[in-house]
């Protein structure tokens, strides 16, 4: 491994253990405010495709936060994982079946609409204080951002 990568394992796994020691309630307790603030403060036409996850381990659940955008006329979609490299996103609808993803994560049926995004929540171990994220190390964001790219679309 380069010195690089070596850094960011490093970094990934303080981040990781920090996160997961992180109370419970104060997790869910931050989840409901971010929905909050953020329904408030996240501009755009309805419409809009938005990504989410579904939560993993200690991840913070954008859930809430998902269901307030939609309110305001968001589409909302999930990750897909189709193979050891792509993702796609699928729209995410109620009562449309909901299969595992691998990863202790699930995501809408195989039958279910593919859709670009142009507003992303991406899960991520941590951050630098530029944004710059730092993800599991699979790189599936990164893959599926840029397709995202090829095609002209810049999401936020």
């Amino acid at each position: 491994m380069s010195p690089s990568k070596d850094l960011k394992k490093q970094l990934r796994k303080e981040a990781l253990a920090r996160r997961d020691a992180l109370d419970e309630f104060w997790r869910v307790e931050i989840a409901l405010e971010m929905a909050e603030t953020a329904k408030e403060k996240i501009d755009f036409e309805p419409g809009r495709v938005v990504s989410g996850f579904w939560p993993m381990r200690s991840e913070v659940d954008v859930r809430p936060l998902m269901f307030a955008l939609r309110e305001k006329g968001a589409r909302l979609c999930l990750p897909a994982i189709l193979d050891k490299t792509t993702i796609v996103f699928r729209e995410l609808v109620r009562g449309a079946p909901m299969v595992e993803m691998g990863f202790g994560t699930v995501g809408p049926h195989e039958e279910a609409e593919v859709l670009d995004p142009t507003l992303m929540l991406v899960p991520l171990a941590a951050f630098d204080a530029r944004g710059h994220r730092i993800g599991y190390g699979a790189g599936y964001y990164d893959r599926a951002i840029a397709r995202l790219a090829e095609k002209g679309i810049t999401p936020r």
